[in-house]
């Protein structure tokens, strides 16, 4: 018998590490996993981490479960990243999603994960955290506090669903760049910062391949976001797909009733990103 290994862990960051406050986090990793079957025998599957949506001010509901039940209903081992947001200045969560892979990574015979198949997958200012982790996997920054070599932490592909990006540009998401580094730009410091987080300067050979969607009539997350992004990933060529939809503005997630808090949300076009993401997966 197959059944849901459906749990929650409590994924454990030493904060103080990396010089953070640890007030308030609180970073919970859900699992959408099929157990083992002595009928269909072990396997080794794809992982996907999913890290919701909104602005860096809440955990979206409409970018989870739904979306790692679509996933784990395709065979991947799907997991839901509760990170720490509400002025959890970075790298908060960018620590926790690099704990969530290493855990994950870890625990792959549990899950029958394929430990060189761990994906990350961002919506929103989800997709500036998981394109965070795949260019900054390899730094100090996250492997010095964790204590990790970047093997343990990298993502093996990222998928980013009308991403934040860029934090230092006219198309900048202001809203979800404020609540990640503060509203101080007062100085050369926090203009610093504000440089680094900008994630199409990130970009490098080390950069792991990538799946964009986008609309190119987002209002809130302009499409560029993902523009700027892509000519990045080309110019260190990094293998990409992409797909920029004619229409649907912002937060689509599965673009369908059951995502939907309104008719606007349904857009049966646009949903094929998730067949076409889907089979990215397995072609890595």
């Amino acid at each position: 018998m197959i059944i849901m290994i459906f749990e929650t862990i409590n994924i454990k960051v030493d904060y103080k590490k990396a010089g953070l406050s640890e007030d308030g986090c609180n970073p919970m990793l859900t699992s959408y996993c099929t157990s083992k079957s002595d009928e269909i025998g072990e396997k080794k599957i794809p992982a996907v981490i999913i890290c919701p949506g909104g602005g860096y001010d809440y955990i979206s509901d409409r970018e989870n479960e739904p979306v790692a039940l679509r996933l784990a209903g395709h065979g991947i081992a799907s997991f839901v990243l509760k990170y720490s947001c509400v002025n959890k200045k970075f790298p908060t969560a960018a620590l926790e999603l690099a704990s969530a892979v290493k855990y994950v990574r870890d625990n792959a015979l549990k899950y029958q994960v394929d430990k060189d198949k761990i994906f990350v997958m961002g919506f929103s200012a989800g997709g500036h955290l998981a394109a965070s982790l795949s260019n900054f996997y390899d730094k100090d920054i996250l492997t010095r506090p964790l204590g990790v070599s970047p093997n343990d932490i990298k993502p093996n592909g990222c998928i980013l669903c009308y991403p934040v990006l860029t934090s230092d540009s006219e198309f900048t998401h202001e809203t979800s760049i404020l609540n990640l580094l503060g509203d101080d730009k007062s100085n050369d410091e926090a203009l610093k910062m504000r440089e680094l987080v900008s994630l199409e300067n990130r970009v490098s050979e080390a950069t792991p391949p990538t799946f964009l969607w986008h609309t190119s009539d987002d209002t809130t997350v302009p499409v560029e976001n993902s523009l700027l992004y892509m000519t990045s990933l080309s110019k260190f060529k990094i293998p990409f797909e992409s797909h920029i939809y004619e229409w649907g503005n912002h937060g689509l997630s599965l673009c369908n009733y059951q995502t939907s808090t309104g008719e606007h949300h349904i857009v049966p076009v646009n949903e094929k990103w998730v067949e076409h993401a889907i089979d990215w997966i397995y072609r890595q």
